[in-house]
């Protein structure tokens, strides 16, 4: 997979998914704008890498989404690849503990950016270009503690697909639902930078694979769905979940 000259956006990439999806485009050749809510973190990143720029992007934020856009348009003339991944889960526990706030904010930081990506960065994309976003394989097969997370995830999917009709031929639209990962979802979701040995062993049992996901299992699904060898690809939620999801 080549990516040369590709410009290509990259939400939530201070850390984790998104990171290393940035990582990966960059290494094969694109120019990638790296954005997060964490400025220096992105900035961090965008460093590392050759020809990449970075953004603060709230995505909660549309006046942002529409700064960015003109911010990449105006170094690079336009707008190949999205990857929207940023998102975050709530504080793990039953939908009826918890409050109406938790419940909102999973729409606005999980859904409603892919709406603003939409907006704000389709007329700038050509034919040919590709929008990937991160759903989790809990918005497919959502386990107790996590439903409204989930269900913005199952947003992400449909939303997918929608768009995936309303924007071809020109324009593939695909997600990647990755199973539970190492990252900062830990401490988002529980509170805790890691899983104690008796939860992560919980965790893993079921996944048929016999481990998490990792950053790179997620940045490789990414690139492969936007690449020209997924070019008859759209529409599709690509499961990288080590099985997760068969029982």
């Amino acid at each position: 997979m080549r990516f040369d000259d590709k410009r290509v956006i990259v939400t939530g990439a201070a850390g984790g998914f998104g990171e290393a999806i940035a990582q990966g485009f960059a290494a094969r050749g694109a120019r990638v704008m790296v954005t997060d809510i964490d400025g220096d973190g992105a900035k961090a990143v965008a460093d590392e890498l050759d020809g990449a720029m970075s953004f603060a992007l709230d995505v909660t934020s549309e006046d942002a989404h529409r700064e960015l856009a003109e911010v990449v348009t105006g170094a690079w003339g336009g707008i190949d690849i999205v990857a929207t991944n940023a998102g975050l889960p709530h504080r793990g526990g039953y939908m009826v503990d918890l409050t109406t706030e938790q419940f909102d904010f999973m729409w606005t930081v999980n859904a409603r950016p892919i709406f603003f990506a939409t907006k704000y960065f389709v007329p700038h994309m050509g034919p040919g270009g590709a929008i990937v976003s991160t759903a989790s394989i809990g918005g497919r097969r959502p386990r107790k503690g996590l439903t409204p997370y989930n269900a913005s995830k199952a947003a992400v999917i449909t939303l997918t697909k929608g768009l995936a009709v309303e924007l071809a031929p020109d324009i593939r639209v695909n997600c990647v639902a990755p199973v539970s990962a190492a990252t900062g979802f830990d401490m988002s979701a529980m509170g805790v930078p890691e899983l104690s040995e008796r939860r992560e062993k919980m965790v893993i049992d079921g996944i048929p694979m016999g481990r998490r996901a990792t950053p790179e299992d997620v940045a490789n699904s990414v690139m492969f769905l936007a690449s020209d060898e997924a070019e008859f690809l759209t529409g599709v939620c690509l499961d990288v979940d080590g099985g997760r999801s068969i029982g």
